[in-house]
């Protein structure tokens, strides 16, 4: 039973998926109407995306290898296309075959038809995931900047109108996902920023006020009250991540990191009533 259209693609009947994907693929590339001015190449291409549209669909293609080219009246799908009246409409006539809709026309844009939109993966530093910026992109011998918003989250997608894949007088877009570096001083949960505040030992003991500077904040002055404790959390409300469907602010949680002075860096006088005063170790004992 002779099945033209693994031979437009130049495969045999039992190619894989993949190697039907990747003879599609060579052989577009080959014969695209911006690539080659062949006044037949149109013809070809429209071919082998017609080809490619039935042997990438489960089901037509196992309708397709039921009957093989019966289904174009005995002849193989070169000369059937050919012998249509005025111009070829491929994605009617595999419509009229298959029922429904292929999905091939529109630039060849949907289904298992050719898909202009181009996908590329960027890295951008912590700062700007959370306080938005410019990246600049270099594709397809382009090069533009492009605007990450405030609050983009690691691996997210961002569609810049445009700028993808050219075909058939249409451009496809380019699908940007984003990597988010890690950062050495935040961790992000969420909306909410968390930060490790060094506090020195006067302050932890007797309270006072400790000043910190952050890549993504201005200075912010904390008060922390007496006995505070290493890793004790505060609690610093709108200055974490904007949530970009919502538009509200999370919050910045400080941890504290009680920072003891060197001993030999101490007044003798200070370290001598130090190691006299201060409280021993209690060691628990069992009764």
């Amino acid at each position: 039973m002779a099945k033209s259209l693994y031979e437009t693609l130049g495969v045999s009947e039992s190619a894989s998926a993949d190697e039907i994907k990747k003879a599609y693929r060579k052989l577009a590339r080959k014969y695209h109407p911006d690539v080659n001015k062949d006044k037949d190449a149109i013809e070809k291409f429209k071919e082998i995306n017609a080809a490619y549209e039935v042997l990438s669909d489960k089901k037509k293609k196992d309708e397709y290898d039921m009957y093989g080219d019966q289904i174009f009246g005995g002849q193989n799908f070169h000369d059937f296309a050919r012998n249509q009246s005025g111009n070829v409409d491929l994605d009617e006539i595999l419509k009229n075959i298959f029922g429904g809709s292929s999905g091939f026309g529109g630039g060849f844009g949907g289904g298992g038809s050719m898909d202009l939109d181009q996908r590329t993966t960027i890295t951008i530093p912590f700062v700007v995931s959370v306080l938005g910026g410019k990246h600049h992109v270099s594709i397809n011998s382009d090069s533009f900047d492009i605007k990450i918003p405030a609050g983009i989250k690691n691996g997210e997608t961002l569609r810049v109108r445009g700028k993808g894949n050219s075909g058939m007088g249409q451009r496809g877009d380019l699908l940007i996902k984003v990597e988010v570096a890690p950062s050495p001083i935040f961790e992000r949960k969420d909306d909410d920023l968390y930060f490790t505040m060094d506090v020195p030992l006067k302050e932890a003991l007797f309270g006072g006020k400790v000043t910190i500077n952050t890549s993504v904040h201005d200075e912010l002055t904390i008060k922390v009250p007496q006995n505070t404790k290493n890793g004790q959390k505060f609690r610093v409300r709108g200055k974490g991540i904007i949530n970009r469907k919502t538009s509200l602010y999370g919050n910045l949680y400080l941890i504290a990191n009680i920072v003891l002075p060197k001993v030999e860096e101490l007044d003798e006088e200070l370290k001598k009533m130090l190691e006299e005063k201060l409280p021993s170790a209690k060691i628990a004992s069992e009764e």
